[in-house]
């Protein structure tokens, strides 16, 4: 019984040394270039599902939902008879945010290539949120001005949007909601955006999971090593 605990001992022990050596045995380039492949693939697959019809509609996890003030305020809505434009103006929304979403790859492509040594190495040992916060910090606010006028350009058919932006801006006036959800184009852009990095990290995942699953040989190798 002792053999066998000091045994299993050993391998809690050892078992970060492992995994350490196994990334500390790739060279910087191998480290860097197979983040690389991995992000652009992750990137790539994140804006092909989103940029399409119903990639964020049908999507629980990235479905945008109505600005809070009209979601507290949906049941007298409803009751009102307007049920049927607060579902437009959902259904705007997303498809809004199908719409920007293919303007981001080339971005986010540059990013990935723009990728510095010491980024790819923070990123592989990073908690959970590494690919996210790296991606918000090199596009976050390009991607905002892209997305904008793209998602004001849907937004805008709907008189129910131009009503809620005449309201929400007297209301975040005095202070009673977030100035940055007062108009509905910049409320739809950030979900939008949170959307995009949501998924470009879950496929990053998948890859640590599945290293088999990686496109490019360098990504097999490195994560594969962790």
């Amino acid at each position: 019984m002792r053999s066998i605990l000091r045994a299993f001992a050993f391998l809690v022990i050892t078992a970060p040394v492992w995994a350490a050596g196994g990334l500390m045995s790739l060279t910087d380039s191998e480290t860097s270039g197979g983040l690389k492949e991995a992000l652009t693939q992750g990137a790539s697959k994140a804006v092909d599902l989103l940029g399409r019809d119903g990639g964020f509609m049908n999507n629980p996890k990235v479905r945008i939902p109505l600005p809070d003030m009209l979601a507290q305020a949906e049941p007298l809505i409803r009751m009102s008879g307007r049920g049927k434009d607060l579902d437009k103006l959902v259904a705007t929304m997303n498809q809004a945010a199908e719409a920007a979403v293919p303007q981001a790859k080339t971005l986010l492509v540059d990013a990935v290539k723009g990728m510095s040594v010491s980024d790819a190495k923070r990123i592989l040992t990073g908690g959970d949120d590494s690919v996210t916060r790296y991606f918000r910090d090199k596009t976050e606010r390009q991607l905002t001005q892209t997305f904008l006028p793209v998602v004001k350009q849907n937004t805008d058919k709907l008189a129910l949007a131009g009503q809620y932006n005449k309201l929400a801006g007297q209301v975040a006036g005095v202070g009673l909601m977030k100035s940055e959800d007062a108009q509905v184009e910049n409320y739809v852009t950030r979900k939008a955006l949170d959307g995009l990095y949501l998924m470009i990290a879950e496929e990053e995942r998948a890859i640590r999971k599945n290293p088999v699953g990686a496109v490019g040989n360098l990504a097999k190798k490195v994560f594969g090593a962790l």
